[in-house]
């Protein structure tokens, strides 16, 4: 697999130091064996001169261990510090699966809450109300820790249900037990039974059923948006679409996917009736599969000036052009010409993957906290579409610099 090139560590002066002495010393030694040999021909005849050279060539085999040893110390330290390095593979694990960026405690970003008291959230309280999600987490025991409690601690809190599936139950947590193994080979298997428990369970919970996994952040008061325009009895779902294997395409695992009540009714029921098997380890790949058999609608989660909602990556791939290498596997899975630079990314954003712990608060302060002094109303991505709606706006705004200005006055 081809790897994008890392910047070399700050510690690489130190290694290529370390690694050019012991290259010296090792041309070092050979030249004096080579004098040794010329100069003493005839005197390592003798049992004296023989035992110097057992002992010069004992202790030069202890001083190339203690170098190797050395060497490889700093080596565990470069690889250690390597920043995150994308395998050339949609399916295969990259390096932030390891997650080495780790917190060791939570953080209440809801502790300065009144700073927002005076927020006008009506309609984000509305949506919240009208369209309601269950979100279902796929994680590990190995991982509630380390990265299942961020997601817990942050975006999650704004779900209308939250489980975490893992395949050992945890009652502090908590986390649900599905009863399986662990690895990337059974994540569909994961997905499946965890499909199954949310419809046995909480079906009537929730009009739509959003996957996340435990390294992707997910804004869902711009989900409620997107899916606001459709309704939960429509077989439909979304996420970010990919292209290949399936004629409708299918939505990335990574970057999360929402299913309709209707949707999750028929994927569960096409496993009794045997339409759907667990045919492959691919979990993004084999539902979408699925998906098209039972003629539930891979939909489009554009925003309404085109642009992506969903996003594999972590914002910096997607914005910074040149991140991504042309020969990327991206640029050929997306269904819909991809973007680089600041026009890949809708200002509705809804989630991003390969998110670490820390990340994930960096994330959660730009979207929830961070405010701009002077703007009252943000983006409408309606209003283009609605020229009704764009003149109250307008008008309310007019309304507010009067007010304004008389407070002044």
């Amino acid at each position: 697999m081809r790897k994008e090139e890392p910047n070399l560590p700050s510690s690489s002066p130190v290694l290529w130091i370390v690694t050019r002495l012991v290259s010296v010393w090792l041309l070092a030694s050979y030249a004096e064996v080579a004098y040794f040999d010329v100069s003493h021909l005839q005197e390592m005849a003798s049992s004296k001169s023989l035992m110097n050279l057992l002992t010069f060539t004992f202790g030069s085999a202890i001083g190339f261990f203690v170098c190797y040893l050395l060497f490889s110390i700093i080596l565990e330290e470069e690889v250690k510090i390597q920043p995150h390095v994308l395998h050339n593979d949609p399916h295969g694990q990259h390096s932030a699966d390891t997650d080495n960026n780790q917190l060791q405690g939570q953080m209440n970003f809801n502790a300065d809450a009144g700073q927002h008291k005076d927020e006008d959230k009506n309609i984000a309280e509305g949506l919240y109300h009208k369209v309601k999600i269950l979100c279902w987490v796929m994680t590990g025991p190995q991982n509630l820790e380390k990265k299942a409690k961020h997601v817990k601690a942050t975006w999650a809190q704004r779900c209308n249900k939250v489980l975490f599936m893992s395949s050992e139950e945890n009652k502090d947590f908590p986390a649900v037990g599905l009863e399986t193994k662990e690895g990337r080979d059974q994540l569909y298997w994961k997905t499946i039974k965890a499909f199954q428990y949310v419809y046995d369970h909480y079906f009537d919970d929730a009009d739509w059923f959003m996957k996340a996994d435990d390294d992707t952040y997910v804004i869902l008061d711009n989900l409620r948006w997107l899916l606001s325009k459709y309704s939960p009895e429509q077989p439909i779902y979304f996420g970010r679409r990919f292209k290949p294997y399936v004629k409708q395409g299918y939505m990335s695992g990574g970057a999360g996917y929402v299913l309709s009540k209707e949707a999750l009714k028929r994927f569960v029921a096409a496993f009794k009736t045997n339409k759907c098997t667990h045919s492959s380890s691919i979990e993004d790949l084999a539902l979408g599969k699925c998906m098209e058999i039972i003629n539930v609608e891979a939909g489009d989660s554009r925003d309404t000036s085109g642009r992506e909602t969903f996003h594999p990556f972590v914002p910096e791939h997607h914005l910074i052009r040149g991140y991504l290498p042309k020969t990327f596997w991206y640029w050929n899975y997306n269904y819909y010409p991809a973007v680089e630079g600041p026009g890949c990314c809708s200002d509705l954003a809804v989630s991003f993957h390969y998110v670490d712990s820390v990340t994930m608060y960096h994330l959660e302060y730009l979207i929830y906290h961070l405010r701009p002094y002077g703007y009252l109303y943000r983006y409408n991505p309606d209003s283009s579409k609605n020229p009704e709606a764009q003149s109250k706006n307008e008008a309310l705004e007019n309304d507010q610099k009067l007010k304004q200005k008389s407070s002044e006055s």
